[in-house]
């Protein structure tokens, strides 16, 4: 079975440095374990942060034993649909990368609240220094 992406095309990895999604393998791919649904390949922001501390969510202390670095501000990271809307109607909601959101996120958040946040962000952030 392949794995699509919220625009209905193969989903594309979101980030392996760090190394993230629910299953640690540099894409949101979901499945039955993955209660909380780890499918919006955000990159975090500042303000998403802080809000995701505010509501019991730590993404910035690391955590070695879940194999979690801590995230630091332009990091791509698989993140729960809920939360992820949370933070949309405070505000405060992280960049999109469409391509590597997984469908299942739609079952949370409307594919039209997604794309008002779609960013285009290149794998290795080097390629922005130009």
């Amino acid at each position: 079975m392949t794995n699509r992406n919220v625009l209905g095309t193969d989903l594309e990895p979101c980030g392996v440095d760090p190394l993230t999604g629910f299953y640690r393998d540099g894409s949101c791919v979901t499945g039955p374990q993955d209660i909380g649904s780890h499918t919006i390949c955000a990159v975090v922001t500042r303000e998403f942060l802080e809000h995701q501390r505010s509501i019991g969510n730590d993404l910035s202390t690391p955590m070695p034993a879940y194999q979690f670095p801590g995230l630091n501000p332009g990091d791509r990271w698989c993140v729960t649909a809920a939360n992820w809307l949370r933070a949309h109607q405070a505000g405060v909601a992280a960049p999109v990368v469409l391509a590597a959101t997984h469908e299942r996120a739609t079952d949370i958040v409307e594919l039209d609240v997604l794309a008002q946040y779609a960013v285009d962000v290149p794998a290795d952030l080097r390629d922005l220094e130009g």
